[in-house]
């Protein structure tokens, strides 16, 4: 059997298969690059530069990383020693979203096989293709039959046969709230290892004595990243009031010169939204922003291009202001190309607003003084803060949010310790 044959696997020999497979990723880069920018709708450029190198560099991390540990180990009293040690779960469910489709597969993935894990994994049904490939290329690398089992369906079937079978002993899922909180209330009474990354409402916090170039630049790649289709996506912007018509202005100049259109195009910053529900969702919330009394000062407007693409499900970047910040737009996850810009007076009522939704994911935070970064990033209830800067990642470090945008942490030994159990063995000298 693949389990626990593979968690009997020495290290360095687990190593060296994922090792293989992050160098045949690597091989197979325009491959894969095409095949993610079709299935899912980004643009080539961001598929070739972020997630395609991403997912290799999530196998080449934990390949390594499981070289080099060190256990804990405490004298008690010179009458003990008590020593730590780590063993495989088991078998293990991840399932993964479809906006980065191979990034996110093999962030869950990667770890769990280098812990000694054996992996039934469902990718999105949305975005397939890339999955497909990555069983071909673990097998081409000499990974054993058994070890990475890819099941693709739809997520009511193969999602829910995963989080329910009971010889599957933890679940990894990165995905909506409502699926997050449906796998725990089956989970949890059967005490199954959970780690869940939901949702985001991301604030994105500028002060008056901000870089003001450098944070519009990052502001403008934080809001449409993806077509804004990544749970970092910073869709509430907040911004000092004595600063806030100029960066109104210059903001929404920048967006209003951001190419929609064909992804396979290099000059393309706002690609297809990744399919027809969703595209309608994203419209029907642009639609409730003007209910609620927004106005449209960029954008919401569905997008027809030319070509091969006309019949695809496109939104112009969308900037709205006006709204009050309890209001469903401002409260409620679009996941798309559409931010909402608000005004503060100070940093109290700033807390107040960045503090209100459900989620609490990350957050970033424009300010040259040291320690108003500090306070503020104190303060803000999100798992993860940037500040001047966003989505720089270190792999080392934990990822994860508050509230009800998870449970649990991913990233380093947090992603490799979660696909492990860890025992005590006390000795008596």
């Amino acid at each position: 059997m693949a389990f626990p044959g593979w968690s009997a696997t020495p290290a360095e020999k687990r190593s060296q298969i994922m090792l293989k497979i992050a160098s045949m990723i690597e091989s197979r880069m325009t491959e894969l690059t095409e095949a993610e920018c079709l299935d899912n709708g980004k643009p080539l450029w961001l598929a070739r530069a972020v997630d395609i190198p991403r997912a290799r560099d999530n196998f080449k991390f934990f390949a390594t990383a499981i070289l080099h540990e060190a256990n804990e180990a405490h004298q008690t009293d010179h009458t003990a020693i008590n020593y730590t040690y780590y063993t495989p779960v088991g078998v293990v469910g991840c399932i993964s979203p479809w906006n980065l489709p191979l990034y996110l597969f093999t962030w869950k993935i990667a770890p769990a096989i280098a812990a000694g894990c054996c992996v039934v994994a469902k990718p999105s049904e949305v975005t397939p293709m890339t999955a497909y490939l990555l069983s071909e290329i673990c097998k081409d690398a000499g990974l054993p039959a058994g070890v990475l089992n890819i099941v693709h369906g739809l997520g009511p079937k193969v999602g829910n046969a995963i989080t329910e079978h009971p010889d599957i002993k933890a679940i990894s899922f990165t995905g909506g709230t409502k699926t997050g909180a449906e796998i725990a209330r089956k989970a949890a009474p059967v005490f199954k290892k959970l780690s869940l990354e939901l949702g985001g409402k991301n604030p994105n916090i500028i002060f008056a004595d901000c870089d003001f170039d450098a944070m519009l630049k990052t502001t403008i790649q934080s809001s449409f990243s993806n077509q804004g289709q990544i749970c970092l996506c910073g869709s509430r912007i907040f911004v000092e009031e004595s600063i806030y018509e100029k960066f109104k202005s210059a903001f929404v100049e920048r967006v209003k010169e951001l190419k929609v259109g064909d992804p396979l195009l290099e000059d393309t910053r706002v690609g297809a939204i990744v399919s027809k529900p969703h595209f309608e969702k994203i419209l029907s919330y642009i639609e409730l922003a003007k209910e609620e009394g927004g106005t449209i000062l960029a954008g919401g407007n569905a997008v027809v291009p030319e070509g091969r693409c006309s019949n695809g499900y496109f939104i112009e970047p969308t900037v709205i202001d006006g709204l009050p910040y309890t209001c469903r737009t401002n409260q409620e996850e679009i996941f798309g190309p559409v931010v909402t810009i608000t005004s503060f007076k100070n940093e109290e009522e700033l807390l107040e607003m960045a503090n209100s939704t459900m989620y609490g994911l990350s957050a970033t935070i424009w300010t040259t003084n040291l320690q108003k970064a500090h306070r503020v990033a104190h303060n803000v209830h999100s798992g993860i803060i940037w500040i001047n800067c966003w989505l720089l990642r270190d792999l080392r470090t934990p990822f994860g949010g508050m509230k009800s945008s998870g449970v649990g942490r991913e990233g380093g030994f947090e992603a490799l310790n979660f696909f492990r159990e860890i025992k005590n063995i006390c000795i008596k000298l």
